[in-house]
């Protein structure tokens, strides 16, 4: 796990490859499988293969989305916001697990912040997927997976680089 942790970097540029449907449900059951507090398991995802509702989601923000539209799957993840207090949580513990085991199949993916940003002045990131993709009123939006096969290589940061003085034993001095 140290190893897959090590080499896995943001992609944002993807090959057009299109994910094979066996490397899907495997995304899937990784999301499946994720942990979540009390077994209560309030995330939902909705698995976007189609290129037009793709494009339609890089444009959820006015900046960091944008690069979305190349990508052959996007995983929009969200939760039941009424099954859990810590749903924020929960959803973005299933996204890096998911991250995670696409790495491990050779996938490169990229983190799509959307709870609390904006689509526009007037609409908020998670409206705009909402009506875009038919939500219901309980489900909350916490991020969008772009996954695919990567089209640029990034090298692992190297350890020296890791913020070492961001741990501290027992007490805080």
């Amino acid at each position: 796990m140290i190893d897959l942790l090590r080499k896995r970097r943001s992609i944002r540029k993807f090959s057009d490859e299109k994910v094979s449907q066996e490397s899907v449900r495997t995304l899937i059951e990784a999301a499946l499988r994720s942990p979540s507090s009390r077994g209560i398991n309030p995330w939902e995802f909705i698995v976007v293969d189609d290129p037009v509702l793709i494009t339609e989601l890089s444009k959820v923000k006015p900046s960091g989305s944008a690069f979305l539209k190349n990508a052959p799957l996007a995983i929009v993840v969200g939760a039941d916001s009424t099954k859990s207090d810590v749903w924020v949580e929960d959803s973005a513990i299933a996204a890096i697990i998911i991250q995670l085991v696409a790495s491990s199949l050779g996938l490169g993916s990229c983190w799509i912040q959307i709870r609390k940003r904006q689509h526009d002045a007037e609409k908020t990131a998670e409206s705009y997927i909402r009506e875009l993709l038919g939500l219901p009123g309980h489900v909350v939006v916490s991020s969008i997976l772009a996954i695919g096969y990567p089209a640029e290589e990034k090298p692992s940061v190297p350890e020296q680089n890791l913020q070492h003085d961001k741990v501290r034993f027992n007490t805080w001095s």
